[in-house]
């Protein structure tokens, strides 16, 4: 007992840091106006606030798995504890906003780090197969329910004390966590080994990949074809290296391909609506920061119990499909539903119900993702398969952040231009970018219905292993 206690503290220590990281993926969305207010950002350039932690995030995920292989599980989550606080100490005190962008890269390469060895940690902890399904349970509710937390904090810090504090509340949270990490996380077991670290690999995804956002935020055709150019070298790369950062077979595998589809499809549209749902409350409805993140409080609580109590028994009963595509759907029609908000919104009817299906959406379609990505692998490459559908995950929010701030900033040009009232120009944009969200997730629903074929790869794992020569002994 002792033990399975010890076990499962280490998962709230691991959880805890891993959702510290993944709070700062839309902790900032509140604070956005105060930030550009503050430090002079452009309406197009203040993505970036969210985009530089977004890209590196997703562009290290694969490289820090890599290196926890390498070095050690423990040694690379205690690192990237470390330069994730420190680096949260230097968005606080950012002065100017070249220096809060950067600071927000290097935050992504901490949170890469903790991100990427938490869920080989925890599979390392827990092998009894009904101990895993919870303590993955618990984790996917980390993992889903973060952004929404995000949001909520992110206002009550924002409209309480000032922007600076959603950055510095990491300090604590970061002590603490490495404190508790190095007493109750298991040592590192590394054997030696001389396989090469494919730094070159990872710096050409993520440049290819911060090429094309920049493309996209800017209209800048060059742009993009230097992105094409980085990927199609990233690709050659990684088929001719010994020690690839993502091995090519992975790609024959029909159901982690297209998991990744249905979490770049997915990704844009989720994290757009948080973006722009914080921008709409706070620019066209005119809420304060505390009233945002009081508002995204429906979201939270419906992600967290679709995750904790709904998604698992979903996929018992019915497998990975049916969950997977209820929930995208659930998405859809929430963005949907924010495309038709007006200027004069009202809260219970404009705002409320596409929050609580968003959050159901969320809860219940992310557990299937992963489990789709996985089912194909063999266990020992199922961090790798994991951590490629993160990384198509945060990539596929950078890229869409960027193309659907792109699309609500042109119309909202157009718009002004042809004579239309500020707000409502500012409004218009909004709309015909939730509606292209929408059109994103119901692609991710379709993708995922039509495309994918699951192997039942949960359900045997959930039940009590059994001697081969005896299956029928049940």
């Amino acid at each position: 007992m002792t033990d399975l206690k010890s076990r499962w503290l280490a998962l709230y220590v691991l959880c805890l840091g891993d959702l510290m990281i993944v709070l700062d993926s839309s902790i900032v969305n509140v604070a956005l106006p105060s930030i550009q207010a503050d430090l002079g950002f452009s309406q197009s350039a203040l993505a970036w606030v969210v985009n530089a932690y977004l890209l590196t995030f997703g562009g290290f995920l694969l490289l820090s798995g890599r290196l926890g292989d390498l070095l050690g599980n423990k040694r690379v989550f205690l690192g990237g504890v470390v330069s994730f606080t420190a680096a949260s100490v230097a968005c606080g005190l950012a002065p100017t906003a070249s220096l809060l962008v950067v600071g927000r890269a290097v935050q992504g390469l901490g949170g890469a780090a903790v991100s990427a060895v938490a869920l080989s940690l925890i599979m390392g902890l827990f092998s009894d197969p009904g101990e895993r399904a919870k303590a993955m349970g618990f984790f996917g509710f980390v993992m889903s329910g973060g952004g929404a937390v995000g949001v909520l904090l992110g206002g009550v810090l924002t409209g309480l004390f000032s922007w600076h504090w959603i950055f510095l509340v990491n300090v604590p949270i970061g002590v603490g966590v490495w404190l508790a990490a190095r007493r109750v996380l298991p040592g590192d077991e590394v054997v030696p080994q001389r396989a090469r670290i494919d730094v070159l690999g990872a710096v050409l995804v993520t440049g290819a990949l911060m090429l094309s956002v920049y493309g996209i935020v800017s209209s800048t055709w060059a742009l993009l074809g230097g992105s094409a150019v980085l990927l199609a070298a990233f690709v050659l790369w990684e088929s001719r290296t010994a020690e690839p950062l993502v091995p090519l077979r992975l790609f024959r595998l029909r159901n982690v391909v297209v998991s990744q589809v249905v979490g770049v499809f997915w990704a844009a549209a989720m994290f757009a609506w948080f973006f722009l749902a914080a921008l709409y409350l706070q620019q066209v409805l005119g809420y304060g920061a505390l009233e945002v993140g009081l508002a995204f409080v429906p979201t939270s609580v419906v992600m967290a119990v679709c995750s904790l109590r709904v998604s698992d028994k979903l996929v018992m009963r019915f497998g990975i499909r049916p969950p997977l595509v209820a929930g995208l759907t659930l998405a859809a029609i929430s963005l949907a539903l924010f495309s038709q908000a007006p200027v004069g919104g009202d809260f219970a009817v404009h705002v409320l119900p596409s929050m609580l299906l968003l959050g159901a959406g969320a809860g219940i379609a992310f557990n299937p993702v992963l489990l789709a990505a996985m089912g194909d692998v063999e266990p020992h490459e199922s961090g790798l398969a994991s951590g490629v559908v993160n990384t198509s995950f945060m990539m596929g929010g950078a890229l869409g952040l960027a193309v659907l701030v792109s699309i609500s900033t042109a119309r909202t040009e157009s718009l002004a231009a042809a004579g239309t009232a500020p707000l409502e120009a500012l409004n218009g944009g909004f709309q015909l970018a939730f509606a292209v969200g929408a059109a994103a997730a119901l692609l991710a629903a379709v993708a995922g219905g039509v495309l994918l074929r699951p192997k039942p790869m949960v359900m045997p794992e959930l039940e009590p292993d059994l001697p081969d020569p005896y299956p029928e002994a049940v």
